[in-house]
């Protein structure tokens, strides 16, 4: 029985540095021998399925494919559809509801790190930057007039930035919907 996949690679396509074509992309994870894969937008997202029921086996392959292919020290964090449902439901109250005047993250972390790990380096600003703990995902937002003022880029500092990727919420919400076709 297949399982339906989440891989979200971190640092592609980002200020000209790691470019990977979607389509090139598309065709490394076939000849990996995945299933029904489809990519979305051009940072990183591959939606695929796998017979392979070990997601710490199934990251290593993944990793250590994209890494010879494209000559990165390729990270993902992967995600089962049942995983990333949780995500999406388990966003704090009223948190996504106002884009006119927010801008919404999701930061979901590359095992074995956690959230609750993530969240102990997590700096906000009062009145600016919002953070909340999920189980596999750190949800933020930041006031978007205020944008310049935000201490959320400051985790790019820290050691633990290396084992996250971020999503914005539309994009989230579109990884989940195309999970589900």
């Amino acid at each position: 029985m297949s399982i339906k996949y989440l891989a979200l690679l971190r640092g592609i396509n980002v200020g000209g540095k790691c470019i990977i074509k979607m389509d090139s992309l598309k065709k490394t994870f076939e000849e990996m021998k995945f299933n029904d894969v489809k990519t979305y937008i051009q940072s990183g997202n591959v939606i695929f399925s796998s017979a392979e029921k070990d997601k710490a086996k199934l990251t290593q392959t993944i990793e250590k494919t994209l890494t010879k292919k494209y000559g990165f020290d390729a990270r993902i964090v992967l995600l089962t559809f049942a995983e990333m449902k949780k995500v999406v439901a388990g966003i704090p109250p009223e948190w996504g509801t106002d884009p006119d005047h927010y801008r919404y993250d999701v930061w979901f972390v590359r095992e074995p790190l956690t959230a609750g790990e993530l969240m102990q380096n997590v700096k906000i600003r009062e009145g600016v930057d919002q953070a909340y703990k999920g189980k596999k995902a750190v949800y933020t937002s930041r006031l978007t007039s205020q944008m310049g003022k935000s201490h959320l880029a400051k985790i790019i500092q820290q050691p633990v930035y290396q084992n996250i990727t971020i999503r914005n919420w539309n994009t989230t919400g579109k990884l989940l919907e195309l999970m589900g076709e």
